[in-house]
């Protein structure tokens, strides 16, 4: 890893992302890109240098006075001496939040995106859904969703939910180098449930071949009963005491994601430790 994007909107949950990208920084000698998007219009008439400042419609005025402190907030924030001799850099840009992020991540060939999560329930959570939920949708790259405080030196066990049987070398790939700077031992888990239920003798095969296939260490294996695989993996990562829950997302958009849903967004929302997901659409 070399770049770690952080979306900073201020919040305590943004503050908490930046301040574990700044661990993971010093950890691995890694560069933080931190960003604030201000949502407004696009236009060539105004950019975020306060120049060709044509249109002067009090709309635009105080978009002008709104980017001019963001711009003096995000330089105090990273220029704070908590990021003391970390190489790190802010910018801000006028825009939608999600397209914004995601052009950030191909700009700066962002290796990690860390970013802060208030979760959702109900119908928030069924006809929103947040710019959290579409860049853990669809990055190119892994995300890391906190909603509190994190040490990494905490960050001693994390959580793998796989079913086995879908090939998983890029994530696994990813993940290792996370596990690589922390050193945390890796859990792997299988979710049994009514509808994909397995035994422990069939499965012990299964993990034998995952583990070998991907030249995994430092790891512990476990299948586990539950109503659904969400439950099973919140209520198994409280079981060992997790520090984190890594799972793959599908990236489903449109009506097949409104009738499957997606477990990596539902635990992104529900969970109190951080998610790491990675999409695993190309």
């Amino acid at each position: 890893m070399k770049t770690i994007l952080v979306p900073i909107d201020f919040s305590e949950q943004s503050k908490h992302a930046l301040n574990f990208a700044a661990q993971l920084a010093r950890k691995g000698k890694l560069q933080i890109q931190a960003i604030n998007i201000i949502e407004g219009p696009q236009s060539h008439t105004f950019n975020t240098m306060g120049e060709g400042f044509a249109n002067e419609s009090e709309d635009y005025f105080f978009l002008k006075q709104l980017l001019e402190k963001t711009k003096e907030n995000m330089a105090n924030l990273i220029g704070s001496k908590a990021y003391s001799g970390i190489d790190i850099a802010g910018s801000v840009e006028i825009g939608n939040p999600y397209q914004s992020i995601s052009k950030a991540i191909a700009d700066h060939k962002a290796d990690l995106v860390v970013m802060g999560s208030k979760g959702a329930s109900g119908i928030d959570e069924v006809l929103i859904g947040s710019n959290t939920e579409k860049v853990v949708r669809h990055a190119k790259c892994p995300v890391i969703t906190i909603k509190s405080e994190v040490k990494l030196h905490e960050i001693q066990n994390i959580v793998l939910a796989t079913n086995l049987r879908e090939v998983q070398s890029r994530l696994i790939e990813e993940l290792k180098k996370l596990q690589a700077l922390t050193g945390a031992k890796l859990h792997l888990v299988k979710i049994n449930t009514t509808n994909d239920f397995h035994t422990q003798r069939q499965m012990q095969d299964e993990f034998v071949r995952y583990i070998n296939d991907h030249q995994l260490a430092n790891v512990h294996t476990a299948i586990y009963n539950e109503t659904s695989e969400e439950e099973g993996i919140l209520a198994y990562a409280e079981d060992v005491n997790a520090d984190m829950i890594a799972i793959g997302t599908h990236g489903r958009t449109g009506l097949l994601h409104l009738l499957s849903g997606s477990i990596a967004e539902d635990l992104v929302n529900h969970s109190q430790i951080p998610v790491w997901t990675l999409s695993r659409k190309k």
